[in-house]
């Protein structure tokens, strides 16, 4: 069957298609991908993953379907919250 397994930085993109077998889990993809030749800075053994914007709890137990895509999640600079702060006081200071 078919997958994707994608990574993004703001400056580069990188998606890969695999054909793998049946039952192969998220985990196995994304060592497949060899992401990490492209990305050095991802571990594939520990980096945060999830399908189609979807985070995957347990990428080492996760069975993939056909035709889903694979994300490589980066860690955030700055907490969601913490940014939406910063950019409420700056907005009433102006």
């Amino acid at each position: 069957m078919r997958v994707e397994v994608a990574y993004a930085l703001p400056e580069k993109q990188k998606i890969i298609a695999l054909d793998v077998e049946e039952g192969c889990t998220v985990r196995d993809a994304v060592r497949r991908s060899n992401m990490a030749v492209f990305f050095p800075e991802v571990d594939v053994e520990t980096v945060k993953v999830g399908i189609f914007g979807k985070s995957v709890r347990n990428a080492e137990e996760q069975v993939l379907k056909e035709g889903e895509r694979v994300e490589l999640y980066r860690e955030l600079k700055v907490d969601p919250k913490q940014a939406r702060a910063n950019r409420a006081a700056k907005t009433t200071k102006d």
